[in-house]
């Protein structure tokens, strides 16, 4: 479907004067997962230093939903002034135009993407009580139930949630995905035992993991990572999986180029900073250093790479 513009896009005067009073009031940042999950801890990151090399208040909206398509959509349809930014990401961009058969907007058309801020991979943790400490633990449990094994993500049509179908096929039996609204949601679930185990992204999970709250079990690096080294890949232990998880910052399709060029140097300016590429580093992530012609493409990219995986999977939302 194909997303309607405001007045604004149809007056050739108004991006100008629009660039350069800009930004001209706060900028609403939607999070399309709840709080406490990767994509709004890095949201909140980013935000406070942007807000001060803007000189703007920067609020940040949460708006679960769908697989992250709910949020995106309402970035989507909001006016192209710079006031109104989503944070894309693999679930929403990537996975979610395949997933979801009535998606109500183009991943690349409709957007004007800006930078590509942080990646990183997933990791596999369980509750400390559950009895699994590495994957052929979780395999001989999944085989000895009946009704096999519950894991949580922080959404249907994540890249999380792809992971599970993922390694369901290759035990040759389906695992029970549980979907919430976000990976806080989920990881409190993990926490509490209401759910055995979580497919979650490293940010996210990586306090916890280090607070001993969950145990990590694999890791979907390429390598064992530097932030976690005793935690064995996916490929160690057997399963040939390998799996980055990524999140950008978008706006409504249309937006002035002054504006996109704005915010794209002072990102950069903040992903290249010690500060918080510490902290990134710390959390298992990778920032990002893509231009936005570079990052549309990279999502344009991603659009086209997972839909054969999502066919292929047999996933639906749930």
């Amino acid at each position: 479907m194909k997303i309607a513009r405001r007045a604004l896009l149809a007056m050739p005067s108004a991006a100008p004067a629009l660039a350069q009073a800009w930004p001209s009031a706060p900028i609403r940042l939607i999070v399309p997962f709840a709080p406490g999950g990767t994509t709004d801890l890095v949201a909140r990151m980013v935000a406070t230093p942007l807000a001060e090399r803007l000189g703007v208040a920067i609020a940040v909206e949460n708006r679960a939903g769908a697989g992250a398509t709910v949020g995106s959509l309402m970035a989507a349809q909001a006016a192209p002034d710079g006031l109104t930014l989503v944070m894309s990401n693999i679930a929403s961009h990537g996975i979610g135009p395949s997933l979801y058969p009535n998606i109500r907007y183009d991943a690349v058309r409709d957007f004007t993407h800006v930078a590509l801020l942080i990646s990183n991979p997933s990791v596999f943790v369980a509750n400390p009580r559950a009895g699994i400490t590495n994957l052929a633990e979780l395999a001989a449990q999944h085989r000895a139930r009946p009704q096999g094994l519950d894991m949580a993500s922080s959404g249907a049509g994540s890249s999380n949630h792809m992971l599970i179908v993922r390694i369901g096929q290759m035990l040759g039996r389906e695992i029970n995905h549980i979907p919430f609204r976000g990976a806080g949601p989920a990881m409190t679930a993990v926490i509490a035992g209401q759910v055995p185990l979580m497919s979650d992204s490293l940010p996210s999970a990586a306090s916890h993991i280090r607070q001993g709250s969950v145990r990590p079990i694999a890791m979907s690096s390429e390598a064992r990572h530097p932030a976690f080294p005793d935690v064995p890949t996916m490929r160690e232990q057997g399963f040939d999986i390998v799996s980055t998880t990524w999140f950008g910052l978008s706006g409504p399709a249309g937006m002035p180029a002054p504006v996109v060029e704005r915010l794209s140097r002072e990102l950069r300016a903040i992903l290249s900073g010690s500060d918080i590429r510490a902290r990134f580093a710390e959390l298992g992530g990778t920032p990002g250093q893509m231009s936005p012609a570079e990052y549309t493409e990279f999502v344009r990219r991603e659009v086209a790479e997972w839909a054969p995986l999502v066919r292929a999977s047999g996933a639906t939302p749930d």
